[in-house]
């Protein structure tokens, strides 16, 4: 096992890049990538990162020109034959060949993209502008790399000893939580922890911990790289870029309504089993739910997001049901800011009456909390999000309205279109 403090103390990112691979990156997004190659290919937009923790003024401690060279290593990736082959040949939720010759051989050859970069108010302006296939692609390495400079800048002062109590530490929280989870009966438990990671071998620490402790209630990594070498599966399904995308490509109000349900129209040609999980919550969940087309409610389950997740999972059970559908046949998975407290609670409350799953992330794979001083290493809530399409701009209104995002002008219409009323505002931790 790698002597992660040791490595901290030692390196310098040309031993240990950030992103080493092209499929350092989470499943969803090559799943979601094959689906904006057959249909969106044309499509330009413009991702950008946005620090939702202000408060913390990455710009101040994160060397520009650390970034820069993080960023730009990026560029220089390509998928590497075994990894081609992992796609090509590897078995992904039960089915082989799930992407296609053509997608393969597009992803053979596709490298990242040009990068915006400028420092503005303490923070960095980070944009990606191009074709939505490629600039989908910066998503998740661009929100690792600034999660683990951070984490750098951090340590960077700090002596060999230092280091290895700290991780001890930090090892021992992460068992504590597997231990309570294993206590749980028939719970399973994914990790979802690479967008905001501390860093590449920490969350590789954490697989494996995962593995050893959980056994067959571990289901796997949404982290392909990591699931490619630890043998273990690589999950997820979709995310809210798509109907952001699609909504924004709208130009009425009427395919605006229908934008959500065209992502799944298209979603259910790729893909069947336990790829069909809605997520309902991009334009407020209670709305999607009762205007939802009744082939809908035959899909496999849910992602409860951005909703209180008890009230959330109450809702989808009171949806199913009133579509004739029996929930303990349905899967729900919970991935907002969990740790083992609210894992427990929600299953406790769920188990028995739906499927449960559990996408762990942030707080599994980043939680250094109370270690330093003035929470220097505590995770902050960091996105890289679409902003425009085809020079539109995308909105997002969740149903957590601290997560909405685009112009006020356009809020307020999708608010109207979508029916949303007042809702109960959430504190963002992650």
């Amino acid at each position: 096992m790698i002597d992660i403090a040791s490595r901290v103390y030692n390196h310098t990112w040309k031993i240990d890049p950030i992103v080493r691979s092209v499929l350092d990156t989470d499943f969803y997004k090559l799943l979601m990538a094959q689906t904006i190659y057959r249909r969106h290919f044309q499509t330009r937009v413009t991702f950008g990162i946005i620090n939702r923790t202000s408060r913390v003024r990455l710009a101040d401690f994160i060397d520009e020109s650390e970034l820069r060279e993080q960023l730009d290593h990026v560029r220089t990736l390509s998928l590497t034959r075994g990894e081609s082959t992992w796609l090509r040949g590897n078995m992904f939720y039960g089915k082989r060949q799930m992407f296609s010759p053509d997608f393969i051989a597009w992803l053979e050859g596709f490298r990242f993209p040009p990068y915006h970069l400028e420092k503005r108010d303490g923070q960095f302006e980070l944009t990606f502008e191009g074709p939505w296939i490629e600039t989908t692609m910066w998503e998740i390495p661009a929100l690792a790399i600034v999660n683990e400079l951070r984490s750098r800048a951090v340590l960077r002062g700090m002596g060999r000893f230092e280091l290895q109590v700290l991780y001890a530490r930090a090892m021992t929280r992460v068992w504590e939580k597997v231990e309570r989870l294993r206590a749980l009966d028939g719970v399973n438990v994914a990790d979802f922890g690479t967008r905001r990671r501390h860093g590449f071998l920490w969350q590789d620490w954490c697989v494996q911990a995962m593995i050893e402790g959980l056994g067959d209630s571990f289901l796997g990594t949404s982290n392909c790289l990591i699931a490619l070498r630890r043998e273990v599966e690589a999950t997820g399904t979709n995310a809210h870029e798509l109907p952001m995308v699609y909504a924004a490509l709208a130009d009425t109000d009427e395919q605006l309504a229908e934008a959500p349900y065209r992502v799944l129209l298209d979603w259910q040609q790729d893909y069947d089993g336990n790829l069909r999980i809605l997520l309902p919550d991009t334009f407020g969940t209670t709305g999607f739910l009762a205007h939802a087309p009744d082939w809908v409610d035959k899909w496999t389950g849910i992602r409860i997001d951005s909703k209180e997740p008890i009230a959330g999972g109450e809702e989808a059970i009171a949806w199913w049901r009133s579509r004739g559908q029996d929930p303990k046949e349905k899967l729900a998975i919970f991935s907002d800011a969990l740790d083992v407290d609210d894992i427990e609670r929600i299953h406790r409350h769920f188990h028995g009456r739906m499927k449960l799953g559990f996408g762990w992330g942030t707080l599994l794979t980043n939680d250094f909390r109370g270690f330093v001083a003035d929470g220097g290493l505590d995770p902050i809530s960091i996105v890289c999000k679409v902003i425009s399409a085809d020079g539109r701009p995308t909105v997002k209104l969740s149903d957590n309205p601290t997560k909405a995002m685009g112009p006020a002008g356009e809020i307020a219409r999708y608010k109207r279109v979508f029916g949303v009323a007042a809702q109960a505002e959430r504190e963002i931790l992650v």
